[in-house]
C-alpha cells in the first residue's frame, strides 16, 4: 500500500493556480502580439498605452510599493500616496501589504535561509545549480512560498486605513489592470478591434515587461553586476537593467542604503525613480526624503577597498 498524498490546502492551491494564470497569460499576450505584428505594423494607440501603462504601473512598484510602502524612504501627501499603490496594484505583482512583507523578509533574510528569492542559498555551485537558483529567485518562488506573520513584518502597515483598504480592493485593480486598456483602446480607436489590441498590448505585453523587469532586479542583480560597497549578500548593481526597471537595477546600492530614496548614487547612475521622487519633493508632494551623505557613502566604500 502506498501513503496517500498530503492534501494541499485550498488557499495554497488557489494561490497556485493564480500564479499560473497571471504567469503565463502575459506569455501568451506578447506572443499574440508579435504573431499580429507580422502582418501589420504595431498602431501609435497600442505603442502609447503599453510604454503608459508600463511608466505608471513600473513607478508604481519602484516608487509607490519599494521606496515609499516598504522602505518608508519619503512621505507623499494622501493623493499622491494613494496613486502610488493603486498604480503598484495595477502591475499585479500582489497586494500592497503582500508586496511589502515579502521584501521586508528578503531584506532580512537576504541570500541566506529565509529570503524568499535568493539564487544562492540552498543551490549548488555548478551551472546547473546556478540556473536553477537564477529560475527560483526570477519566478520559481512564486510557487513555492509561505509568507511570513504579517504582524511581524508589516504591523505600521496593517494600522494604516489607506493601505489596508487598497491591498483589500486588490481583486478590482486585477480587473482595471484589464479593463483600463481595453476601454481606452476603444475609446481612442472608437473600434472593437483597438479594445481588443489596446488590451493586449497596454494588458498582457505590458504585465509581461512589468513581471519581468521586476523579477529579473530578483535574480540578475543577486548574480551579475558591480558591488562596490561592503556588504553581506549577494546583491549587485546591473546597468543594462536600470533604465527599464526605473533606477531599481543599482540594486546592491540599495541594499548596503536600504532606506534611501535614491539607487543610484551618481549622475552616471540613472534613477528615473530617483529623479521623480526629487522633483515631487521640490513641488511639496513628498517629505521627509531620506538620502545617504556623502561622508556615509564614502566610509563604504573605503570599507569595500579595505576588504
Amino acid at each position: 500500500m502506498t501513503a496517500d498524498a498530503p492534501d494541499i490546502p485550498v488557499s495554497s492551491r488557489n494561490q497556485n493556480i493564480g500564479t499560473v494564470v497571471i504567469t503565463v497569460l502575459p506569455f501568451l499576450g506578447l506572443l499574440a502580439a508579435v504573431t499580429m505584428s507580422w502582418n501589420e505594423a504595431v498602431g501609435l494607440t497600442d505603442l502609447m498605452l503599453f510604454l503608459g501603462l508600463y511608466v505608471i504601473c513600473g513607478f508604481g512598484i519602484t516608487i509607490g510599493y519599494h521606496r515609499m510602502l516598504t522602505h518608508r524612504a519619503f512621505e507623499a501627501v494622501a493623493p499622491l500616496k494613494a496613486a502610488l499603490l493603486v498604480a503598484g496594484s495595477l502591475a499585479i505583482q500582489g497586494a500592497a501589504i503582500d508586496w511589502a512583507v515579502d521584501h521586508r523578509t528578503h531584506h532580512a533574510f537576504s541570500d541566506k535561509e529565509g529570503d524568499p528569492h535568493s539564487p544562492h542559498h540552498g543551490f549548488s555551485s555548478s551551472v546547473w545549480g546556478r540556473l536553477q537558483g537564477l529560475g527560483h529567485a526570477h519566478v520559481g518562488w512564486l510557487f513555492d512560498h509561505n509568507r511570513i506573520d504579517q504582524e511581524r513584518y508589516a504591523k505600521d502597515l496593517l494600522q494604516d486605513r489607506m493601505v489596508v483598504t487598497i491591498s483589500r480592493l486588490f481583486p478590482l485593480w486585477i480587473l482595471l489592470s484589464f479593463a483600463i486598456p481595453f476601454a481606452l483602446g476603444g475609446a481612442i480607436t472608437r473600434t472593437w478591434t483597438g479594445a481588443f489590441t489596446g488590451l493586449v498590448w497596454g494588458g498582457l505585453v505590458r504585465l509581461f515587461f512589468n513581471h519581468h523587469v521586476t523579477w529579473s532586479v530578483n535574480s540578475i542583480c543577486h548574480v551579475f553586476g558591480r558591488r562596490p560597497f561592503t556588504a553581506n549578500d549577494r546583491s549587485t548593481n546591473n546597468w543594462l537593467l536600470a533604465l527599464p526597471s526605473l533606477g531599481e537595477a543599482w540594486h546592491h546600492n540599495h541594499h548596503v542604503f536600504p532606506t534611501s530614496a535614491f539607487h543610484g548614487l551618481g549622475w552616471r547612475q540613472v534613477d528615473l525613480s530617483g529623479i521623480v521622487i526629487a522633483a515631487w519633493e521640490k513641488l511639496g508632494l513628498v517629505r521627509n526624503v531620506r538620502r545617504p551623505s556623502a561622508e556615509q557613502i564614502g566610509r563604504k566604500r573605503t570599507a569595500a577597498a579595505g576588504a
